[in-house]
């Protein structure tokens, strides 16, 4: 049986594929080899040529690996930390259903 292969938008490819030249520049700016990184995040080096090629086909967890072997495992923490888009939907779905809070129970004097 053939593996499925990943179709993505043209836009989506250009951003794999930058991502993957990010990586790259990353991994040369600190006078890395392929071979280095590949062995320090316990991948192949042909993975991480995938990688740095733009493969919609390399796992999260290798992805993840390789940051952290070059320091960057921060900034998969702040990917979404700013999310303007969401903030803005759900902004406009709190105006248009305006609730009022529930009432506090009030404390009965007994007998």
């Amino acid at each position: 049986m053939a593996k499925n292969s990943n179709i993505l938008l043209p836009r989506h490819d250009r951003l794999l594929a930058e991502l993957g030249e990010n990586l790259r520049l990353a991994r040369l700016r600190r006078r890395l080899s392929a071979a280095q990184v590949a062995e320090r995040a316990g991948i192949s080096r042909s993975t991480l040529h995938l990688m740095e090629n733009g493969s919609a086909g390399i796992a999260l967890g290798k992805l993840v690996q390789v940051l952290v072997v070059l320091g960057l495992e921060g900034d998969l923490i702040r990917l979404a930390a700013d999310d303007v888009f969401g903030r803005k939907l759900e902004d406009a779905r709190l105006a248009t259903t305006r609730k009022r809070a529930p009432k506090k129970p009030t404390l009965k004097s007994g007998p």
